[in-house]
């Protein structure tokens, strides 16, 4: 009787930007970012098995999520076989989505991250956090972040990454039916004029010690107002949220998802009641 076949699985946590700076364009055709990304309780299950060809299964809430060779988890397993020097070699890689997708959560960039751990793992690679890194440079800008596990602060357009340890806390997330692509996101920044918004000093203090309240009242996205006037239901969910006395609320990533930070679980739990397809996580993992 042959040995079952190898397997790994790895958690691919969704991520939300506690703030998110855009400082302008690059020559690149990037622009020049700074944020704190918080990883949250949320996560999709990334499982790795020896297989005799690359393949990507994507399964539990995959709407409109790419199988094939735009799947990120696809081109991280790619990049990483042609990096260990052997560029045929197979997995399969099921995916077992949470994370709402094209909601500026990360979950793209999550399952990348986490394929690129188990697979570094099951191919027996041995390759460093920093060789890990590069690859996930070249697979998307959010790619580095999720890769480091814990909240980091983010520069350029991703590649730059400080630890940042902050204090546990709740939020709720309301995502929406309709996805908003990133370059559109930046695109109608550039259109409207948008400027930068302020130093993060104190939002990153804040969040350091857990000071929720001063922490709500700094949030902020600078892509949020361009998402917000061509997604209205984007201001509605904030407002809703504030009404509801949450501290603060913002617009994650380049959208359209809303997330509002909460006191504590009671008061998040009273938040998602209040604002209908709303639910509650903690950041960084570990609680919930």
């Amino acid at each position: 009787m042959s040995p079952s076949p190898r397997s790994v699985t790895r958690a691919a946590h969704a991520k939300i930007n506690v703030f998110l700076r855009v400082l302008g364009a690059r020559a690149d055709g990037y622009h020049e970012l700074e944020s704190l990304v918080l990883p949250l309780s949320l996560a999709d299950d990334v499982t790795v098995t020896e297989a005799a060809r690359l393949a990507v299964d994507v399964h539990g809430d995959a709407k409109d999520v790419p199988a094939g060779g735009m799947n990120l988890a696809l081109v991280a397993a790619l990049a990483l076989a042609e990096t260990c020097g052997e560029p045929r070699r197979g997995a399969d890689i099921a995916i077992a989505k949470r994370i709402p997708v094209a909601a500026g959560m990360g979950g793209g960039s999550a399952d990348a991250a986490a394929a690129l751990h188990a697979l570094n793992e099951l191919w027996g690679c041995g390759l460093d956090r920093e060789t890990l890194m590069t690859i996930g440079e070249r697979v998307g800008s959010d790619v580095p972040a999720m890769l480091a596990g814990e909240p980091v602060l983010m520069r350029g357009r991703g590649e730059r990454l400080t630890p940042v340890r902050v204090a546990t806390t709740w939020w709720v997330v309301r995502p929406f039916g309709f996805p908003t692509r990133s370059p559109d996101a930046y695109r109608w920044w550039d259109e409207d004029g948008a400027v930068s918004g302020p130093d993060p000093g104190a939002l990153i203090a804040a969040a350091e010690v857990g000071n929720v309240e001063l922490l709500g009242h700094a949030l902020y996205n600078d892509l949020e107002a361009p998402v917000a006037r061509r997604h209205p239901e984007v201001a509605d969910a904030k407002a809703a949220f504030l009404d509801a006395g949450a501290p603060g609320a913002v617009m994650s990533g380049s959208g359209p998802t809303v997330v509002a930070l909460a006191r504590h679980l009671g008061q998040a739990d009273r938040l998602a009641e209040a604002v209908p397809g709303s639910f509650v996580v903690s950041g960084p993992p570990g609680v919930a």
